[in-house]
């Protein structure tokens, strides 16, 4: 069996994020930096992906001013420290095949130089030397040390309240090098 690693075309993928909380909801796109996705006869083996925090941007706030504040209060020690912490990226650690074209990716996810094991279903389309991958990904905020505003860790926040789970859609395209 030919293996086969497939560097990720940036440009070509995307990841949208969404945290919810008491009030409603945000969302908003997140860029991947770099990363790769290494097949063996054709099947997901192993990969990463490496996100680049400092482009996190924010789609729900159209204000200018608002949708600023808001971008730097993400950036900042409440939420990813991207100052210190540029990057946040996912290690596969094992895959299995639930089907011709579903897999379920296990790995290392590490944001803010902590890492925890998550796993998540993907599908992948594999068209001659191109595939795309897509999914999504909940991922508890509070083991990353992002505490602002955690039921866990505060008492009577009330309607400021932010859920722990955020999710990463994502749809990355990747080429065969």
């Amino acid at each position: 069996m030919e293996t086969t690693n497939f560097k990720i075309v940036s440009s070509n993928s995307n990841v949208e994020w969404t945290g919810k909380k008491v009030t409603g909801a945000h969302n908003g796109t997140i860029g991947i930096k770099e990363g790769n996705f290494i097949l063996n006869g054709g099947k997901v083996k192993g990969g990463n992906i490496v996100i680049n925090t400092s482009t996190i941007k924010i789609l729900d706030i159209t204000d200018p001013a608002t949708n600023e504040q808001f971008a730097g209060h993400l950036a900042s020690d409440d939420f990813f420290s991207i100052e210190k912490f540029p990057t946040a990226t996912f290690d596969i650690l094992s895959v299995k095949e639930l089907s011709s074209n579903t897999y379920y990716l296990e790995g290392n996810l590490t944001i803010k130089d902590i890492s925890h094991v998550v796993g998540f279903e993907a599908s992948v389309e594999n068209i001659e030397n191109a595939i795309t991958l897509s999914g999504k990904l909940v991922i508890d905020r509070t083991k990353y040390d992002i505490r602002f505003r955690s039921g866990n860790f505060f008492k009577d926040l009330g309607d400021t309240l932010i859920y722990n789970d955020f999710e990463l859609d994502f749809n990355i395209s990747a080429k065969a090098i």
